[in-house]
């Protein structure tokens, strides 16, 4: 799916502009005919991502997603922004909300839902599961000279 305000790409990276989270609604996801997911959109064909997944959403008052689901090799982090609902996770309901975050591996089975009267906003990271090497203070470097910002 085209994104709102383009795409920006130079030597190392690619930047997307979605455009803001009040028209989010204008992008549909449909993973079959009978399944259509305003709201949603991925991240991955826009920016060229191959280590990973990110897709952002915003669920209206008193939808849900229609079907529970689980993955084959990937698990998934799910950063709530704004709003509240819940999500459910192998058999259990949490309520989430604003700062919430949830991981699930592969094989837990989820479903998540608007149940509030405001929006629903959220973020949703996938990587296959085992896959992470290095992090942030093993993987990241300093590099010289500093950088330095533009007047």
């Amino acid at each position: 799916m085209e994104m709102k305000g383009g795409i920006v790409q130079g030597e190392n990276f690619t930047a997307a502009h979605a455009g803001p989270w009040d028209e989010m609604m204008d992008y549909v996801f449909s993973p079959a005919p009978q399944f259509k997911f305003p709201g949603k959109v991925f991240l991955n064909e826009a920016l060229g991502l191959n280590g990973m997944e990110v897709s952002l959403g915003v669920m209206k008052p008193g939808t849900q997603v229609p079907y529970a689901h689980e993955h084959k090799q990937n698990e998934e982090l799910y950063i709530f922004v704004k709003g509240k609902g819940q999500f459910y996770i192998d058999g259990q309901v949490l309520e989430v909300g604003e700062g919430s975050t949830v991981r699930v591996a592969p094989n837990g089975v989820r479903c998540w839902r608007n149940n509030s009267s405001e929006d629903l906003h959220y973020i949703v990271i996938q990587a296959k599961e085992g896959s992470l090497s290095q992090y942030t203070l093993t993987d990241g470097k300093m590099t010289i000279p500093q950088f330095q910002w533009p007047e």
